[in-house]
């Protein structure tokens, strides 16, 4: 990928973000790219060999940013809730373009892959693990629990959410899943 003045970068990767969220990704085109960001399609394709590679490049930009962080709150409980709600903030945030990339998602297997391999940082189960070591210190659970499967559970959560229901994610359905989904199962899955 051939670099590009962060400005014109910036540009194009904003104009893309939007229309990504306007009007999703298969009517999205890099004509329209390249208008909105005031650039040429040359200087597109310099840097991305094409749109998947242009829209992944957003996608996990703005992604990456947004990791849940967690914070010692000085119990398990307390730590899973700062997690869940940084979750939920960061999907709330971007939720116009994740509903507008899902279908495509469905029908564009290699991008979604790409994405799927993307996004499963380590950022995201450093937030989840670090509570969970804490809370075995504490004597809160009794043994380890995998935080890339309870992370996906809190994640599945989130999403149904999302779909059925759509945003906001308020205070009542934080606490719902931390202590009638979260808990009861890191609990379950620490005693093996």
């Amino acid at each position: 990928m051939a670099p590009l003045d962060p400005e014109r970068e910036r540009a194009i990767l904003d104009a893309t973000m939007e229309l990504l969220s306007e009007v999703g990704y298969d009517r999205m085109s890099v004509d329209q790219i390249a208008k909105r960001a005031k650039a040429s399609k040359a200087t597109i394709y310099r840097r991305w060999p094409g749109k998947p590679e242009l829209v992944l490049d957003v996608i996990c930009r703005r992604f990456d940013t947004d990791a849940p962080q967690g914070a010692d709150t000085g119990s398990l409980r307390g730590d899973l809730t700062a997690v869940f709600r940084n979750l939920c903030e960061r999907v709330e945030r971007q939720h116009t373009l994740i509903l507008g990339l899902s279908s495509t998602l469905l029908s564009h297997e290699e991008l979604a892959r790409t994405l799927r391999t993307h996004l499963s940082t380590r950022e995201d189960l450093d937030a989840v693990r670090d509570p969970l070591e804490r809370a075995v210190e504490r004597g809160e659970l009794v043994g380890p629990v995998d935080p890339g499967r309870l992370f996906a559970l809190a994640e599945a959560l989130v999403w149904h959410r999302l779909i059925f229901a759509g945003p906001p994610f308020g205070p009542e359905f934080v606490a719902e899943s931390v202590d009638g989904v979260l808990m009861p199962l890191a609990t379950a899955w620490s005693k093996g």
